[in-house]
């Protein structure tokens, strides 16, 4: 089944919310399918992070991110959603965005309504375009997929500039111009959250940022408030981080490695994680290929 079919399925089912954490690169893709979760987020603020070493300011290039993505498609079987920013530019960029990131193997592609360069949602300082730019972006997104069923999220940061009754009102006019899923950026408390999820006819993401604007919230307290999707987009690249600064001042404490087993994946579960058995597979069968040819 295409990801993007197992997607929908997924925002369909009986247990909301679904749970997405967010990967910044392939392998952590790969740890976070291994962990059982039905899908992946290509977090924007993640890649701009590990790739870049800079802060989520709008930093990251289209094609960098495709490449990104391309990546992550290539390396684990759940769906993708991504994370694109503001389209990187107008209507006709949406479009362009759209088509490259499909086919680099998005299953769903979020879009936001900051003025470009975009902030992170829970940075102060940042600015929306008109609700009627956005509305047309969001045609554009829709009219740009090859695949039906991908999923357009249509994600708004008015909360931070014009309060959340306004950005309530620009999720239903995007949910009308046709966006799948609605995305009303960093609520201030439950009563917001609250909010949304009644004032706004819609499927909805709710983003759980740690030290972020949001309250954090239970799954189940989540589903209580009509939730569909709960995300967690950066939860596992800041636990990777505390893992490397674990290893790393054992490793300036003791001048080597030898007592830091706990502290990192053993030899053999590395290899394990990046599939190395099934490249050894595929490298035998190949060479008995060649030797059959040359024979």
């Amino acid at each position: 089944m295409r990801t993007t079919r197992r997607l929908r399925d997924l925002l369909a089912g009986g247990d909301p919310p679904l749970l997405v954490p967010g990967a910044p690169n392939a392998l952590s893709a790969r740890v976070v399918e291994e962990a059982g979760f039905g899908a992946v987020y290509v977090s924007g603020a993640g890649v701009t992070n590990t790739y870049l070493g800079m802060p989520d300011l709008g930093l990251l290039t289209m094609s960098e991110l495709a490449d990104h993505v391309a990546a992550m498609a290539d390396a684990v079987d759940i769906p993708l959603v991504v994370d694109a920013d503001t389209g990187f530019g107008n209507a006709l960029n949406v479009q362009r965005t759209v088509r490259r990131l499909e086919r680099a193997g998005a299953a769903a592609i979020q879009i936001e309504d900051q003025v470009s360069p975009k902030k992170c949602g829970h940075f102060a300082g940042k600015e929306v375009i008109s609700t009627a730019e956005m509305v047309g972006k969001i045609h554009a997104a829709v009219d740009a997929r090859d695949d039906e069923d991908l999923v357009i999220i249509a994600r708004t940061d008015a909360r931070a500039v014009d309060g959340i009754d306004a950005a309530c009102e620009r999720a239903a006019r995007y949910g009308e111009a046709g966006a799948d899923v609605l995305f009303v950026e960093a609520p201030w408390d439950v009563d917001e959250l609250r909010q949304v999820t009644s004032q706004v006819p819609g499927l909805h993401m709710a983003n759980m940022v740690e030290g972020g604007l949001t309250p954090l919230m239970s799954r189940q307290e989540l589903a209580d408030l009509g939730f569909t999707i709960a995300l967690y987009a950066n939860a596992a690249m800041r636990g990777a981080v505390v893992g490397m600064r674990s290893v790393l001042a054992h490793l300036a404490k003791h001048g080597d490695t030898r007592a830091a087993d706990d502290l990192m994946i053993s030899w053999s579960d590395r290899q394990a994680l990046v599939r190395k058995p099934e490249f050894d597979e595929l490298d035998r069968r190949y060479a008995v290929g060649r030797e059959e040819g040359s024979a």
